[in-house]
């Protein structure tokens, strides 16, 4: 069931839980929610899933240390969530396979993460998620979009 929910909240929500199991050397950068507000419609536990396991592959990716920023934004039928960080990167040629069950480049887990956020953005959302921008060496932007409530 999706619910009206101010998405300035629930990210900060999701990064206060995620910064406390966090290296003491990774910064997260995320608006503060006061007097900040733009609903969405969203279920919150699978939302939060999904920026949880953009946020734990973004730790997985600096090695202990880097930034993690998100950034909110309007387009004409979107609100746009973007998650950066200053990890590894991604080559541009695995922006796509990135979304595919399996594709994993760690040594250990199943490569269901980002399929699975894929999935729950898509079809139970009506939105959208994809690699914005990805430079080996520099990092990541994954983008989500959501509909804006009509």
């Amino acid at each position: 069931k999706l619910e009206t929910t101010n998405i300035y909240n629930e990210l900060q929500k999701c990064k206060k839980y995620m910064q406390k199991r966090a290296a003491r050397k990774i910064s997260f950068y995320f608006p503060e929610p006061e007097n900040l507000e733009l609903s969405v419609n969203i279920n919150q536990h699978l939302f939060d899933w999904v920026i949880e396991n953009l946020i734990r592959n973004a730790l997985d990716s600096m090695d202990g240390q880097g930034e993690i920023s998100g950034c909110i934004y309007e387009e004409e039928d979107y609100i746009c969530i973007d998650l950066s960080d200053t990890g590894k990167g991604i080559p541009p040629a695995n922006f796509k396979t990135v979304f595919q069950p399996g594709f994993t480049t760690k040594k250990r887990g199943w490569g269901l993460g980002l399929s699975l956020a894929k999935r729950i953005i898509e079809n139970y959302h009506k939105g959208k998620i994809f690699v914005k921008n990805s430079k080996l060496n520099e990092g990541t932007c994954f983008t989500i979009k959501l509909p804006k409530i009509n």
